[in-house]
């Protein structure tokens, strides 16, 4: 049996993933990629094998991903022909070096072609590319991660309580980030799908209105909601100091590491019924549970959204 490669253990998912990837199989059977040198010297000081990759460039991919069979891509941090493109790079490099299946972490209901979320454009590219060049897959399609919304919960605590945005009553299943991390070490380890579409959601079908009055539940705040246009949802994000794309500035310790368009569109994707997917595959794949959003909550310290880890210039 080949090695387990698993990439972006420089990122705030990939770096979870990498220690429960740690716990199912032996260290001699994995290898670990990120773009930032520095991370690594922690699995390479316990005998990893570790490569620095960079997958803007075809350079040194397939050399990076010889001897893996299982290639776990995460999903890049920017929006567009660039993230299609390095997307791309790691597919044909991966069908270069010879591996037989790519794990990638996708988006509910990402080849909806009436799906408005700007995300799952890039999603849609990535997958079809894969089936394109024939190799073996795992599409992980994640719900949101809760942690996003806890969050942005606190964020309207600490301003005048009423928590808005453009989600209305639509509805999401969240996910915690933990899970997802879970979720991506155990389909890396497994050998039993293919060709399969997983979709990794959380216990429970939320609307804004359900999530915040958990979370008042637990914390004894009173976060009251109120839905906004799509156009005043972008003027809050404005006034964070967050970019419409990700090809813009990031403010430092923001509490919203993701773009504004993506943000925005993704609660227009939910408003309109197209995210509110709910299945038990986590829990087919696992074996376990989902964590549920009121346990996050209850240990809210955990369960932050955290800084932009990105580097890529």
């Amino acid at each position: 049996m080949g090695k387990l490669l698993l990439t972006g253990v420089d990122g705030n998912l990939g770096k979870l993933a990498a220690n429960y990837l740690l716990e199912l199989v032996d260290k001699d059977h994995v290898i670990l990629c990120g773009y930032d040198p520095s991370s690594l010297n922690q699995y390479a000081d316990q005998g990893i094998e570790t490569h620095v990759t960079n997958f803007n460039k075809m350079d040194g991919l397939a050399e990076a991903f010889a001897g893996a069979e299982k290639v776990a891509l995460i999903s890049m941090p920017f929006v567009g022909k660039k993230r299609q493109n390095a997307h791309k790079n790691v597919v044909d490099a991966a069908k270069a070096a010879g591996v037989k299946q790519i794990i990638y972490t996708s988006l509910v209901n990402a080849t909806d072609e009436t799906n408005p979320s700007v995300e799952k454009i890039d999603h849609a590219y990535t997958e079809n590319y894969v089936k394109s060049v024939g190799l073996d897959y795992i599409f992980l399609r994640n719900s949101q991660y809760a942690e996003a919304m806890i969050t942005n919960y606190f964020t309207f605590v600490k301003g005048d309580g009423v928590l808005k945005n453009s989600q209305g009553d639509g509805k999401m299943a969240y996910i915690s980030r933990k899970d997802c991390a879970k979720a991506l070490a155990h389909a890396l380890a497994t050998n039993d799908y293919h060709e399969s579409i997983l979709n990794i959601n959380g216990p429970e079908l939320l609307t804004m209105s359900e999530f915040i009055a958990i979370g008042n539940e637990v914390t004894g705040h009173d976060v009251t909601y109120q839905e906004i246009t799509d156009e005043e949802n972008y003027l809050i994000f404005d006034a964070m100091g967050v970019p419409r794309t990700t090809d813009g500035v990031f403010k430092d310790d923001s509490e919203a590491p993701f773009s504004s368009e993506g943000m925005v569109t993704f609660a227009q994707a939910i408003r309109l019924g197209k995210m509110d997917q709910f299945t038990d595959d986590f829990v087919k794949l696992t074996g376990q549970q989902p964590m549920t959003v009121k346990y996050m909550f209850e240990h809210a310290d955990e369960f932050q959204v955290g800084e932009r880890h990105s580097k890529d210039s």
